[in-house]
């Protein structure tokens, strides 16, 4: 199982947003997907509808230290309010499974407990890692909370990738560069314990076509050496489109609400963090949406494109 953690040192990044619509991709494809909201702002938690909602959540995971059934909530996908789906989308037996937080606020009660653990950096790791678990899923996704903190050390910890989004805007990029200097500070601290900080992919996020961002993403992908090498800024960006929003209003993928714009930077995004599904798209890639009145459904524009070959989850 790859585990990717979603990090920031700022809020309002696309960091739910990014989690989301990542997994909603790789279940298209026949993955297995886990998503763990480990926000104290649970975004990513109402982000899906859910079939299934379990009694219990991220608190119960991280004391524990057991992914259990009763922690598992499930995404429906399609949501049956969805008038625009198609036989095309979710046709490989993918899906998602969500861990739903309920850490909310600084002063939680998993804040608390946590902050009097002596293993506390390793606490979601050691849920993961069951036997169990490995083999239920092909991929786990943890958004965390924009801000350091117990429960995003736990999650750079559990994490194989972290993936760092960034807004092209002034403020925005140096906050980045000085939160992520911090963040490898604070875990390389932790070597002499045997623990790494996991390889970092950023991805700038909310870009528009003009002077103003195009020259911000310039200067985030020239601070590799500021950033001592250890961040690779990945050459998809995401652009600033409508259809996320949509796409969130529906509670549905992005690529869904746009099979062309969003699916295109979607999959390019996906191959560049798993190289392996490179040139394999998603059956409903710029394919033909059946038209739907709702303002959060969007009638795609149709291709001739030829339909590849789709990856089936491992």
């Amino acid at each position: 199982m790859l585990t990717v953690s979603v990090v920031a040192t700022k809020g309002g990044v696309g960091k739910t947003t990014d989690a989301a619509n990542l997994a909603g991709l790789l279940a298209d494809f026949g993955y297995r997907v886990l998503l763990i909201d480990a926000d104290i702002q649970p975004s990513l938690t109402r982000y899906f509808k859910l079939s299934f909602r379990a009694p219990h959540g991220l608190s119960k995971m991280v004391m524990s230290g057991a992914l259990t059934p009763e922690c598992i909530s499930h995404v429906e996908l399609p949501p049956d309010t969805f008038t625009a789906a198609t036989a095309e989308m979710n046709a490989n037996g993918g899906y998602i499974h969500l861990v739903c937080s309920d850490a909310k606020g600084s002063d939680s009660a998993l804040q608390i407990w946590m902050s009097n653990q002596l293993d506390r950096l390793v606490r979601i790791r050691i849920a993961l890692n069951n036997p169990a678990v490995q083999e239920s899923y092909d991929v786990c996704i943890i958004d965390t909370q924009g801000a350091v903190g117990y429960l995003q050390d736990a999650a750079v910890n559990a994490a194989d990738v972290l993936l760092a989004p960034v807004a092209p805007d002034v403020l925005s990029a140096r906050e980045f560069i000085d939160g992520i200097l911090m963040l490898i500070g604070r875990h390389e601290a932790t070597a002499n314990l045997g623990y790494k900080v996991p390889a970092i992919q950023c991805v700038i996020n909310k870009t528009e076509n003009t002077v103003d961002s195009r020259t911000m993403s310039q200067l985030i992908r020239e601070q590799f050496l500021e950033m001592r090498g250890r961040v690779n800024v990945l050459e998809t960006s995401i652009p600033h489109l409508v259809a996320f929003k949509k796409a969130a209003t529906a509670q549905v993928p992005a690529h869904w609400i746009d099979p062309t714009k969003v699916s295109d930077a979607m999959h390019s995004f996906l191959w560049e963090l798993i190289p392996s599904l490179r040139g394999q798209f998603v059956p409903s890639h710029r394919g033909q949406l059946t038209a739907a009145p709702q303002a959060a459904q969007a009638t795609a524009e149709s291709s001739s494109t030829e339909q590849k070959s789709v990856a089936q989850g491992g």
